[in-house]
């Protein structure tokens, strides 16, 4: 096969565009939506974000959903991801009170998509948990699992007949690690190698009891399909040192997650069970901090998903100290670990390959990948085009030529959008929004250009200047 070919996109592959609810819907006390935990940190503390953007607004799709439809088209993707605010469906969090103006705009919306003859993917949850969810204990409830699976079954009831393709949650890495271990994000939980292994172990129970929901009450007649988004990075070092560090971090990161949901084993990484445990012994601890799975949720957990569903990431690898007594993630991995979108982070073909030894010849989908670039950023975003092209490239590569079972592609997002901590500050869409504008305009940037290329060639087009 020449070079020319492995440009071609497969029969059957599909390309996407996505987005999230609190980064794009606005209208956060509109329509009888409830508070998330993102309102409440914004609202408490507005200085935790750059410049005190908040997301009140963002770009207005609460009310621009229209016009966010005919943007989706205008590209000629098959499918559009996007999630659901829990907040806008269960004002109080909780399933005695369903929001009728909630389900009515997202009815709007798959509707709208679904006459474009574009495809709704739709993300339950992108960390926008209801505020009561969280002062019951969140993610670190056991009761969290039941509100979880109540606030699903809405969601199949009532959208379950036109989406065909369900994402439980959205990288559980992050709102793990970033939530109750001390990352900075809400409910800011300061409480790394404890809360983020209990709160990850509630996520994983909440997604195998909703995929079972799924399967046993909708699935015969919906007839869809439903994953779970784990974010696979790619390691990066300056030295040797770091080589050792690679596979034991990947199974910090997409294993604690992937392989009681992949493996026949059905639990967590055996390095992560015996490093965590002989890392809190040595500390005294009497147990180990990662809690045990038993045998009714290894069964339940494992097989919890019809695919694999990735957020591609790449992130710098540097060894630290071993034996530190400070209790966290990282210091259980013996790593430090930062995230850089800015380099080296196109090549992602190794890391497809060790998807496929370690968990099988299974269908692979990419639910998210895309190139951030400064507030001050423009159309004329030719970066941005040769980020894409070239993480294209070495997608067809690792299916033309390593024969990877990668079927899909989601650009991520469809247009610059509110970026948690970052506010305004980063820009990764292919539509400039223009945040100063109380209309908040959509003007397709030039990689919207070259998507529309691709799409509507169906190979990577020649010219990426």
């Amino acid at each position: 096969m020449g070079n020319a070919e492995y440009s071609v996109i497969p029969k059957g592959f599909k390309l996407g565009v996505g987005t999230s609810a609190y980064q794009v819907e606005g209208g956060w006390n509109e329509g009888g939506k409830g508070e998330s935990i993102w309102d409440r940190l914004i609202h408490s503390n507005p200085d935790v974000i750059q410049a005190t953007f908040n997301g009140d607004v963002a770009c207005d799709s609460y009310h621009k959903y229209e016009e966010d439809i005919q943007s989706v088209a205008n590209l000629g993707v098959d499918f559009y991801r996007f999630s659901i605010s829990w907040s806008r469906i269960l004002p109080t969090g909780f399933v005695n009170k369903i929001n009728p103006e909630g389900v009515q705009y997202y009815n709007n919306l798959i509707n709208g998509l679904i006459a474009r003859g574009i495809e709704p993917a739709v993300t339950i949850y992108n960390w926008d948990l209801p505020q009561p969810i969280q002062e019951l204990g969140g993610f670190l409830s056991e009761q969290f699992v039941e509100h979880y699976v109540d606030y699903a079954r809405v969601l199949f009831e009532n959208f379950g007949d036109r989406v065909k393709t369900w994402f439980t949650f959205s990288d559980p890495l992050t709102i793990c690690r970033d939530g109750y271990g001390g990352g900075g994000l809400p409910p800011s939980i300061e409480s790394s190698g404890m809360g983020d292994y209990v709160s990850g172990q509630n996520l994983l129970k909440a997604h195998a009891k909703a995929y079972r929901l799924y399967h046993e009450c909708f699935r015969s007649e919906q007839k869809g399909r439903v994953s779970i988004i784990l974010q696979l990075p790619r390691y990066q070092g300056d030295s040797s040192e770091e080589s050792g560090l690679v596979e034991k971090s990947r199974q910090f990161t997409f294993g604690w997650f992937a392989h009681p949901i992949f493996t026949e084993e059905g639990d967590y990484p055996q390095v992560m069970k015996n490093d965590i445990a002989q890392k809190s012994a040595q500390q005294g601890f009497l147990r180990s901090r990662l809690p045990k799975l038993d045998r009714y949720w290894v069964d339940l957990i494992r097989g919890s998903a019809d695919f694999i569903a990735v957020n591609t990431s790449t992130v710098t690898i540097a060894p630290s100290n071993p034996d530190s007594d400070y209790v966290s993630w990282e210091n259980d991995i013996g790593a430090s670990l930062s995230d850089d979108i800015k380099e080296n982070s196109v090549d992602f073909r190794d890391v497809f390959r060790w998807v496929k030894n370690e968990y099988g010849d299974r269908e692979i989908i990419v639910a998210e990948s895309g190139w951030a670039e400064g507030a001050n950023s423009g159309l004329e975003d030719h970066e941005r085009i040769r980020y894409i092209h070239q993480y294209l490239t070495e997608l067809l590569k690792a299916i033309h030529i390593d024969n990877v079972n990668i079927t899909g592609y989601t650009y991520w997002s469809l247009m610059d959008k509110f970026e948690w901590r970052e506010g305004f500050e980063v820009r990764s869409g292919l539509y400039h929004v223009d945040f100063e504008d109380p209309a908040r305009p959509r003007t397709m940037k030039k990689s919207g250009d070259y998507f529309r290329e691709l799409t509507s060639k169906r190979r990577l087009p020649e010219n990426v200047n």
